[in-house]
């Protein structure tokens, strides 16, 4: 396998629908990271995962993961990589245990013991057909079967969307396990965003097809601050220094992006720690500039 720095490196990817467009977007997932891939429902994370594993087929651009390129190295790229998505792939008359005989024909790496021990982790019934496994039960197999054959690069999509806390905790500790060999990396598309605040060490923000932030995680958090105002201080804030103002009754509350230079102009405005969900909402209303 080739060396590599960036377990996917994304340039000038561009897919046109009929009613939406990927539009020309840029991104690395350097090896050893979780990169956290947010925005809302229909912005382009699936159309995006689908075109780096050459589901569909792109418009221009290119991509490569694991230091090749995705469309002519295809075949020995899936051999060193697994997706999950938020629908079972395999077969719902199987159950765990002809699932692994099945697997083990598909990857050279597959490793039985390892893939068990996780069904025993995860409580999972060995003989019980898939169809009768909870939603939960199901995408916990869907990982244990990623996380068997030595895989390099986990690309999920959604995989925790609709889980309990207690299931999606559990699933983020084991992402954090498997990254503890520095040479596995993560791309996780979710719009959980607490989920990724808890584990992600980069973040990327797509938003109707385009990419609006991509950046260390803990740096974009830092950089934003929302400002909690009135009516008569808003006006002070030049449009300028705002991402978007949420508008109450009573005053607003103002996104902005770059909080040192805004603590020194605003000095007698407090401004709150943000989260990556409000940044993700301040952000799509960006247009707008206001709104409530």
């Amino acid at each position: 396998m080739a060396d590599y720095q960036n377990a996917i490196e994304i340039n000038g990817l561009t897919k046109k629908f009929d009613g939406f467009t990927l539009d020309n977007i840029s991104f690395s997932v350097p090896k050893g990271s979780i990169m956290g891939f947010i925005g809302q429902n229909g912005a382009g994370k699936t159309t995006t995962i689908k075109l780096l594993l050459n589901l569909i087929k792109k418009d221009s651009g290119n991509v490569r993961m694991l230091g090749m390129d995705n469309v002519k190295h295809e075949n020995e790229i899936k051999h060193h990589i697994s997706a999950v998505f938020d629908e079972i792939p395999f077969h719902e008359g199987l159950n765990a245990q002809q699932l692994s005989v099945i697997l083990s024909d598909v990857f050279s790496g597959w490793n039985k013991q390892q893939y068990f021990a996780y069904l025993d982790q995860f409580s999972l019934p060995r003989k019980k057909k898939i169809a009768a496994l909870s939603k939960g039960m199901k995408m916990k197999l869907q990982i244990a079967a990623a996380l068997s054959h030595g895989a390099k690069l986990l690309i999920m999509d959604e995989a925790t969307t609709g889980l309990d806390p207690v299931v999606r905790n559990e699933i983020l500790d084991i992402f954090l396990e498997y990254l503890q060999d520095e040479n596995n990396s993560i791309l996780l598309s979710s719009h959980i965003t607490t989920d990724l605040e808890k584990i992600a060490d980069k973040v990327t923000f797509i938003d109707k097809g385009k990419i609006l932030l991509s950046d260390n995680k803990d740096e974009l958090v830092e950089k934003h601050a929302v400002i909690k105002c009135k009516k008569s201080d808003y006006q002070q804030i030049e449009p300028g220094d705002m991402i978007s103002a949420r508008l109450t009754d009573f005053g607003a509350e103002v996104m902005i992006s770059d909080k040192d230079k805004c603590e020194k102009k605003y000095s007698g405005l407090m401004m709150d720690r943000t989260t990556l969900e409000e940044i993700m909402l301040f952000y799509v209303h960006r247009n707008k500039k206001e709104w409530r």
